[in-house]
């Protein structure tokens, strides 16, 4: 690790603010803090010329071929590129060529995969997929699952957890005397299921009409959650604040009570790892990867999904239960540790010593 100075970054930046974004932004912040110089090259630019995004094929072209002469420059002056990767078009458009350009260039790639829909991925076309990997110098994911899912397709991958900013995701006074905030961190998308959280707090509602819930994401479901919100007789009970920056993220987080995770596919969401910083009691769907992260009646309370009905009983047992949720708060922030960029940058570190191009003179 003495000789490694230099690290490429591929990846999405916000705005729009979102978990991988917000997840590259902050790895590049805390390897300048370590002293090395990272240069960053961008997946989700704005198009230039505005009025480009408005026509389909030219748009990416113009989005194409600036984002391939980035990378070549990137990985011609870069020891190692850590690449941030996820599934469908977004592999195939910018993973793949960072990972052939950095072989091409004798650079090695660490591919930081982090979608929870790995598995219809890899299994629509495994042999295309694989090839590339097969390029890369390494392949790390955020969790167990992750890694479980990659190794049914015979595919290694190494673990290294997400990192959460504990020093900007706490709460001074996270014991209250009453729970009626509650907060969703997910974008408005149909895999996140937002209905599903929404019809849960018809049936809390109906039981403390103090209740209040908070969606806080974006997204093309916007319009049909809020005039479901509307239906249901909810509208001034629900505030849709759109997505947020992570400062304000984390204000939100400190003002809400109960936070909720009503996806139908995950890996490792930043949003419970966030929320248990907070000092917030979490009620998620139990998919994909969160049972590997948080478990149910110890440091979360864990439903079906699409099951409404269960998600407001666990709210409601959090709201009428003082113990549960301290039991649930105090264990959350003694698991969150585990996340924090102390005991994470080791295990990066180590890989990037294991790959990095060594410096000639």
């Amino acid at each position: 690790m003495n000789c490694l100075k230099h690290i490429g970054l591929v990846g999405p930046l916000p705005p729009p603010y979102g978990g991988m974004a917000n997840q590259t932004r902050q790895l590049a912040e805390l390897l300048r803090n370590e002293g090395l110089v990272v240069s960053s090259v961008q997946t989700n630019s704005a198009y230039r010329p505005l009025w480009v995004a408005q026509v389909p094929v030219i748009r990416a072209f113009f989005r194409l071929v600036p984002y391939l002469l980035a990378l070549w420059k990137l990985t011609g002056r870069s020891q190692i590129i850590h690449l941030m990767a996820n599934s469908g078009w977004s592999w195939h458009l910018f993973a793949v060529p960072a990972i052939w350009i950095g072989k091409l260039r004798n650079t090695p790639v660490i591919i930081n995969y982090r979608g929870g829909e790995a598995a219809t991925f890899l299994a629509g076309s495994p042999q295309i997929i694989k090839l590339s990997m097969s390029r890369a110098s390494a392949l790390i994911v955020p969790s167990d699952f992750l890694k479980a899912v990659f190794a049914r397709f015979d595919i290694r991958a190494e673990v290294v957890p997400n990192i959460v900013d504990v020093a900007r995701f706490n709460n001074p006074t996270p014991h209250r005397d009453k729970r009626r905030k509650l907060l969703v961190a997910r974008n408005l998308e149909p895999i996140y299921d937002n209905e599903s959280a929404i019809r849960a707090f018809l049936f809390v509602h109906r039981k403390y009409p103090d209740a209040t819930l908070t969606i806080a994401g974006s997204g093309p479901l916007a319009e049909s959650l809020r005039t479901l919100a509307k239906t249901l007789g909810l509208a001034d009970k629900i505030q849709f604040s759109g997505r947020l920056d992570r400062d304000a993220m984390a204000q939100a987080y400190r003002e809400a009570d109960i936070a909720i995770n009503p996806s139908l596919v995950d890996n490792m969401p930043n949003s419970i790892l966030e929320a248990m910083a907070s000092g917030i009691p979490v009620v998620s769907t139990n998919v994909g990867g969160v049972p590997f992260i948080v478990h149910d009646q110890d440091t979360a309370l864990l439903v079906p999904p699409k099951s409404p009905d269960a998600m407001a009983d666990a709210i409601l047992r959090l709201m009428d239960d003082a113990a549960l949720s301290e039991r649930l708060i105090n264990n959350g922030l003694a698991e969150v540790q585990k996340y924090t960029w102390q005991r994470v940058w080791p295990m990066l570190a180590t890989v990037y010593g294991e790959h990095a191009r060594q410096l000639t003179a």
